[in-house]
């Protein structure tokens, strides 16, 4: 039996008073740092406490002294090994690289916390960072991205990089180089994208936070597939380097998908404020953001909508679970109003896919002067790309000024509004097979990409409709989600509901820009009332 202070006097005396006297000495010179019992070779921690405890905690254990760095690098790489081969989140591990961080002097607030970096933007110098494609499986960086840095600066312990789908493109996670990732509550259903690999190692209790980013959704869409809570913070907020100004023209964001509220606040913290050389400078929080998300908001203005912008269909549970988080907030005192932002859904789509032709275009034609050829990107990768060589600047530029139209549009709602409330997801996650093209089409769009007819078609304006459905379709299950990218105002996805059949559906708010931290305190206040930290799905428990 391990020695603590709890045990102490059973072992060692009958007499209660002698009992009595020896505890308290014992427990003066632990809490004056003299000696610590739970110091050494024994594991302190179960896995069960560490599966119910969020980084925040972990970290105050460190600090604490009353578990180490190693222990928990240890919990965290058993529970690798054992999911890993069942959920494919991790594509790179960096188990030798952490064995060697635990060994040194850590500090900083997250100091001895073992996490993981999304493959895409968050580079660690020395090590590949693929973006989900064959394509850019040698691109070694030779520098810590400014997040990645950060991370390390707080005392974190990366162990792995997550999988994304190739170029962060979906919200499925199922890239060919490195395959499909899967939701550890139904393992037969996508984890989302494009973080989907860090929603899936979150929810299946790997580690309690990881590196996510987003550009469409894909900080909001995993963490409401896999019942987690994901906060996209406002443009700007996060700094995107040295790699890049920006990613996106500014509509991706950084930050972490996590289990409970304060540790996406403590990431805010460690992550925010402004980096030599970026381009988008936004004014600091008055408070750190965990103090702020300690405050009450005071009585609320909430519109809620469960209408998709682009008028496809919405799935009941989506709508209930919306009405439900809706119920939640009235119960709180706060004024919720059924309204929604008046804006063109059918127009914001179509800038947002031309924003991926252009991205897309450009991205890979970097590629490939670095070395790469067609063969190492993906049917659908090299469709965007043949849309956006297929456009022209002028065209791109037009379709990039009409963002400042949906900016404006919910600047002014959010005058009368502090949030908006809506679905995250149009539907609950996703089965694997609704991200497969059929196998004609592939058949049709190989041909014409081949052959070079699809970007003549597209140049002399011959895909209008089926650009017009391509955005529709792509978009149909996620419609919610791309107006806080194109007007780089924060928004979150909270985990309130599961269907009857078990799954996570997470639900949608959107606050004004610079509004993290009314978010936060909105999060907590709904997390206080319905806690969801210590719901995991079976599968995260060694039967």
């Amino acid at each position: 039996m391990p020695f603590s202070p709890r045990t102490f006097p059973e072992h060692i005396t009958n007499n209660r008073l002698l009992g009595k006297v020896i505890t308290r000495v014992v427990n003066a010179v632990i809490k004056h740092g003299l000696m610590n019992p739970y110091r050494g070779n024994t594991m302190t921690l179960s896995l069960h406490e560490y599966l119910q405890a969020d980084a925040c905690s972990l970290a105050q254990l460190v600090k604490q002294g009353d578990v180490s760095a190693a222990e928990l690098l240890d919990l965290a790489t058993s529970q690798l090994q054992r999911l890993n081969p069942q959920i494919n989140a991790v594509n790179l591990s960096m188990l030798p690289q952490a064995q060697q961080r635990v060994q040194e002097t850590l500090s900083g607030p997250l100091a001895g916390v073992p996490l993981l970096i999304k493959d895409a933007v968050q580079d660690y110098a020395g090590l590949p960072t693929a973006n989900g494609s064959r394509g850019f499986r040698h691109v070694v960086p030779a520098q810590h991205s400014t997040v990645v840095q950060r991370l390390l600066d707080a005392g974190a312990v990366i162990i792995g990089k997550t999988n994304t789908p190739e170029l962060a493109l979906k919200g499925f996670t199922d890239p060919h180089a490195f395959g499909i990732t899967r939701n550890p509550w139904d393992l037969t259903r996508t984890p989302g994208g494009s973080s989907g690999g860090s929603a899936a190692a979150v929810a299946a209790g790997i580690v309690p936070i990881a590196g996510a980013n987003d550009g469409g959704g894909s900080i909001r869409i995993p963490a409401a597939c896999c019942g987690l809570f994901g906060l996209r913070p406002s443009r700007g907020r996060v700094p995107a380097g040295p790699a890049a100004g920006e990613i996106w023209e500014g509509a991706s964001s950084d930050l972490v998908v996590s289990r409970s509220v304060r540790d996406s606040a403590l990431a805010l913290d460690v992550l925010a404020g402004t980096a030599c050389g970026e381009p988008f400078t936004i004014a600091p929080p008055a408070d750190s953001f965990s103090n702020l998300m300690r405050r009450e908001p005071g009585r609320l203005r909430i519109a809620f909508s469960s209408q998709s912008p682009l008028g496809t269909e919405v799935h009941p549970d989506a709508v209930a679970a919306v009405q439900h988080t809706a119920q939640l907030l009235a119960a709180m005192g706060h004024e919720v109003v059924e309204d929604r932002p008046l804006y063109d859904g059918q127009e914001l789509a179509r800038c947002y896919l031309e924003m991926y032709f252009g991205q897309v275009a450009a991205t890979l034609a970097e590629a490939r002067a670095a070395g790469a050829n067609s063969a190492d990107f993906e049917l659908s990768t090299r469709l965007l790309e043949a849309f956006g060589k297929a456009s022209s600047a002028g065209d791109y530029v037009r379709s990039h000024r009409r963002w400042n139209h949906f900016t404006r549009v919910l600047g002014a709602f959010h005058l009368r509004y502090d949030l908006f409330l809506t679905p995250t997801l149009a539907c609950p996650p996703a089965l694997h097979e609704a991200a497969l093209m059929p196998s004609g089409q592939q058949r049709l769009l190989s041909v014409l990409l081949n052959s070079g007819l699809l970007g003549v078609m597209a140049k002399l304006g011959m895909m209008e409709k089926p650009l017009a459905e391509l955005s529709r379709q792509n978009l149909s299950l996620v419609p919610f989600t791309q107006l806080a990218n194109l007007t780089g105002t924060p928004a979150m996805s909270v985990p309130l509901y599961w269907t009857a059949a078990g799954l996570p559906l997470g639900v949608q708010f959107m606050a004004a820009f610079g509004g993290e931290a009314l978010l936060l305190q909105v999060a907590a206040q709904l997390e206080q009332a319905q806690p969801w930290i210590q719901r995991l799905p079976a599968l995260a428990y060694p039967s």
